[in-house]
């Protein structure tokens, strides 16, 4: 009777937590331009955590950690949090730990040939969890225009002589 009863009561709990998980919707903007440089060069001038903050034309501070090590943290223009949760020799990958959206982004960079490589920008994060998620198609035309301007800045920083 016992071992019933506490089935019982586990299996309620699991469809009551079940059923208070909000649905998700999970949009992916992958975004890529091809560098006219190798990719170790172009990397070296474009894998600094902190970079954003001059691509963007603001501030970006590192607030806890070190620049470039998984655990730093960036805050750009004084109010973007973000986490660098994951690095490869030609990737980051960084989270926005307080954002509703559970929003993450990565930045890579691919070999192509000995004088060419692939510039990546990959964003991820929750449509379902915007504040109006009626407008999504709007909320990710307007990421899609603001990081496609800010690869071809990466892509210029890379790309210079």
């Amino acid at each position: 009777m016992k071992t019933a009863i506490s089935l019982a009561a586990t299996a309620a709990a699991l469809s009551l937590a079940g059923a208070a998980q909000a649905a998700t919707d999970f949009v992916t903007i992958p975004l890529e331009t091809m560098v006219n440089a190798p990719a170790d060069v172009a990397w070296k001038k474009v894998s600094g955590y902190c970079d954003i903050g001059a691509w963007f034309k603001t501030t970006c501070t590192i607030s806890s950690g070190k620049d470039g090590e998984v655990g730093a943290v960036r805050v750009i223009a004084g109010r973007v949090t973000e986490l660098l949760v994951a690095k490869t020799a030609w990737s980051y990958t960084y989270s926005q730990p307080k954002s509703p959206i559970d929003y993450h982004g990565t930045l890579e960079i691919r070999p192509i040939d000995k004088k060419t490589s692939k510039l990546l920008y990959t964003l991820i994060y929750d449509a379902a969890a915007l504040p109006d998620p009626t407008k999504k198609d709007a909320d990710v035309a307007g990421r899609t225009k603001q990081f496609t301007g800010l690869l071809a800045t990466i892509k210029s920083v890379a790309e210079a002589k």
